[in-house]
């Protein structure tokens, strides 16, 4: 079971993702980045874009996962609906699937400036699913 949700923090909102791996737990977190900015039932899967990232644990790899994607949203102007994450030793492989951001069919309502390490937590929970969750600043 995945799923993503937000969470409120005082002027900033959070992400939390989860699923029955760390992995998934991610892709669902970046999902939950992108509805933040706009609706993701809205935005096509039709290019990839690869990230790399390493952290020296989990909870630093998932800011620097979350960065990635605020970086390359702002910079190619693009909105992404579908993640992959491949896990390896200090990191992460992981591509995103989008396109261009169209305001007139997005609506985007902010932008994201980062991931903090405010509420930042990634593990296994008691029920049994991976769960990963952080603030960004919006």
């Amino acid at each position: 079971m995945t799923g993503w949700e937000h969470f409120q923090h005082m002027a900033d909102i959070g992400v939390h993702g989860w699923g029955a791996s760390q992995a998934e737990a991610y892709e669902q977190a970046a999902l939950a980045l992108t509805a933040v900015v706009a609706d993701p039932a809205t935005v096509r899967a039709e290019t990839p874009v690869p990230v790399v990232c390493a952290a020296p644990d989990p909870e630093l790899l998932l800011v620097d996962w979350l960065n990635a994607w605020i970086y390359e949203m702002s910079t190619r102007k693009m909105l992404f609906s579908r993640f992959a994450v491949v896990l390896e030793a200090g990191g992460l492989r992981g591509t995103g699937w989008g396109e261009a951001l169209d305001p007139a069919r997005h609506h985007p309502a902010v932008e994201v400036k980062g991931a903090t390490y405010t509420a930042l937590k990634v593990g296994r929970e008691a029920d049994g699913l991976w769960h990963a969750r952080c603030v960004v600043d919006v």
